[in-house]
Parts: structure tokens; C-alpha cells; sequence
């Protein structure tokens, strides 16, 4: 006998078989089929705001090398940010570098040194390697001049705004009686990598040889995004990266000034003059001065950004509140004040002493919720 199946049968077949998404805290059923369902099964419609992350967390940290986390990232972000920031480290932090080299009796790299071990070509690629970091932004002149023996970085006799950071690194050496290795740089800042010939469009010294710079400080930068847990869903992400710098730049303000050039990138292109919407709480007095109000804004404007990024963890707030909020994904003020009081009441485990909590300390701020 052949028994007829109806489509309620069907969805609730299908919905028990596959439990519709395995990677949805929420149950998705389409429209059209709720003809077909009885009034115990809800449509539960995906949240449209996404949670910021957490702050940078240094997770080690040294002159040169650092190591920090982001955690808390939406979905798929670690690697849209971890992409995006790893490329400007490599390509958009200025720094220091050779960019001509004049070598005592030597007329072109082409030729040899009576006396010292290494042909010229050899001795500028080992200058190639030596680091300085210039504190001014005109370039300035190092010498280093050796007799006898090994010739390392630390020989550079410079002026008080160069400073070597790699001395043993090595030169060249003095095999010969009477032989002398005297060598003069020019070291300029640029950004990124410039060749030979883009410097000899410029004015060079007779006797100067120049050579290609790679200015940038980072020596390398990797990235590695690993899943988390945020309330139920665990496919947020956790951004790690690791920079290594050439001791001229810390790795974390290479880390936030690679962040800050992403932000004037975007602020060229939306001309943003604000960090975010938010709802500023009314005055609850009238009689305010002009002075006032324009103090008040004036404090707005620097503080506002600091204020958004407060964990809501450092509020005040009661254990069962917090729970309920970091449950939905709201982890910061400024997340919080993107929902409305309708919004929060409809979360698990939160109800009118949570509302009232939560507007009350809102209110310390200057802020509501949304309307």
C-alpha cells in the first residue's frame, strides 16, 4: 500500500535529519513553508550586526620580535585582516637603508681592493645587510675606515642621529701590509624597496656608487587564524601574528602603524569623519550654555572612541547580566548601545533589572540604547 506523504511530514523529516545547519546557532526554515508548520516550530532570524573583537593581546614580546593576538573576530575576518595587515607591514613601514657608497681608490663596483680579501662587489652586498636607524628625515654620512684585521658594522663612525643596529655584522677584511679599507655611506630614509637606478635619477657625487635600498624594517611577518568559541557558535576567529623587525621600529608600532595607514586608506576613500553612529543621550536640563555644550562635544570627540571599545566585562554589571550579553556576542559598549531595549529583553536570561542595570551605567556615559 502506498501511503501519501505531506509536506509537513516532509519538513519535519528533513529537520530532524539534518538539523537544517550544522554551523547556525539559529534554525532557518523558509518562508513558504509555514503554511505547513504548526505554531510550535518559530523562524528565528540571524542577527544583523557583527561583534567587534577584543584589544591586541601580547602574547610575547622582545626589541625585535613580538608576538599578539586578536581574539573575538567574526567569521572568516582572521584572515581578511591578518591578509591585509601583513602585506602593509611588508610593503608600507618606512626605515633606514644604504643608498650610496664610496670606497676609497675604487672607481666602480667592478673592480678589486689591494689587500683586502673581498672584491668590491662583495663588500656592497655585506653593506647591503648593515641597519641604521636615522632619526631625522635628511639622510646622513657614515665612515668606516680599517687597516688591518676583520671590518664589521660597529667600525661606522656616525653622527649622533645614525645608530647601527646589526654591528657584527661583517665587511670585509685587511689581508695586506699597508692596505686600507675606507669606506663613506649616505643613508637615507624611503619606504619599501627602490633600485639603483631610480636613485641615480637624483644628483650623486663623483666617485659614488649607488646601490638598490630596501628600506623597509621588517625583517619577516606570518599570520596564523585558529577557531574560538563566543557563546554557542565556535567558528569565530583568532588572528595571531608575528613580526620581526630589524631593531630600528618596535614590532608593536609596526603592528599599529600598519592599522593606522588601513584606517587613512579608508577615510580617503568613504571621507570618514566619525568612528561610528552612536546615540548620545539628551541633556536632561535645558539651561545649558553655549560654552558648555561645545566643551561637551569637544570631550565627545576625543573620547568617544575609547569609550565604544569598553569591554563590558569592566562594567559593573551583575554575573547573570553579563552572561546573557556575552552569550549574544556583545562583548563591548559599543556594541551594546547598538541594540534596543525590545532587543536586549528578548535575550535569554535577561529581563527588566538587567535593562535598568544596563541604561543606568549606559547613562554614566553620556550614551542610550538605540531607539
Amino acid at each position: 500500500m502506498i501511503r501519501n506523504v505531506s509536506a509537513e511530514e516532509n519538513l519535519i523529516r528533513a529537520v530532524r535529519a539534518s538539523q537544517i545547519v550544522n554551523d547556525s546557532e539559529y534554525l532557518i526554515i523558509p518562508i513558504h513553508y509555514q503554511l505547513f508548520v504548526n505554531h510550535k516550530i518559530q523562524i528565528i532570524m540571524m542577527p544583523l550586526s557583527i561583534v567587534l573583537p577584543s584589544k591586541l593581546k601580547i602574547v610575547s614580546e622582545d626589541s625585535q620580535k613580538g608576538v599578539y593576538e586578536i581574539e573575538g573576530l567574526y567569521p572568516g575576518y582572521g584572515h581578511t585582516l591578518g591578509n591585509s595587515l601583513r602585506r602593509i607591514i611588508l610593503s608600507s613601514i618606512p626605515g633606514s637603508a644604504i643608498t650610496q657608497v664610496k670606497i676609497k681608490g675604487v672607481e666602480h663596483e667592478f673592480s678589486t681592493l689591494a689587500g683586502v680579501r673581498e672584491d668590491i662587489i662583495t663588500i656592497i652586498l655585506n653593506l647591503k645587510k648593515v641597519r641604521f636607524q636615522l632619526a631625522g628625515d635628511e639622510p646622513a654620512t657614515a665612515t668606516l675606515s680599517v687597516k688591518s684585521g676583520v671590518a664589521k658594522a660597529s667600525d661606522f663612525e656616525t653622527s649622533g642621529q645614525l645608530t647601527v643596529m646589526n654591528p657584527d655584522q661583517y665587511i670585509g677584511e685587511v689581508t695586506g701590509k699597508g692596505a686600507e679599507l675606507h669606506i663613506e655611506v649616505v643613508v637615507a630614509k624611503g619606504l619599501g624597496f627602490v633600485s639603483r637606478e631610480m636613485l641615480s635619477k637624483e644628483k650623486v657625487d663623483i666617485g659614488a656608487i649607488m646601490t638598490d635600498a630596501r628600506f623597509s624594517p621588517i625583517v619577516g611577518a606570518s599570520y596564523d587564524v585558529e577557531d574560538m568559541r563566543i557563546g554557542d557558535r565556535t567558528n569565530y576567529n583568532r588572528l595571531r601574528m608575528t613580526i620581526e623587525t630589524d631593531g630600528s621600529i618596535e614590532p608593536k608600532q609596526a603592528f599599529e602603524d600598519a592599522m593606522t595607514i588601513m584606517l587613512d586608506q579608508f577615510r580617503a576613500i568613504l571621507d570618514l569623519k566619525e568612528v561610528a553612529k552612536v546615540h548620545i543621550a539628551e541633556p536632561v536640563a535645558h539651561a545649558e550654555s553655549a560654552k558648555a555644550k561645545s566643551e561637551e562635544t569637544e570631550m565627545g570627540k576625543e573620547d568617544l572612541t575609547e569609550v565604544l571599545k569598553t569591554r563590558i566585562d569592566s562594567l559593573q554589571l551583575s554575573t547573570r547580566t553579563l552572561n546573557a550579553l556575552s552569550d549574544a556576542g556583545i562583548r563591548t559598549v559599543g556594541g551594546l548601545i547598538q541594540k534596543t531595549e525590545e532587543g536586549l529583553l528578548e535575550l535569554e536570561g535577561f529581563g527588566e533589572k538587567g535593562l535598568n542595570e544596563v541604561k543606568e551605567i549606559l547613562s554614566g556615559y553620556g550614551l542610550v540604547l538605540k531607539k
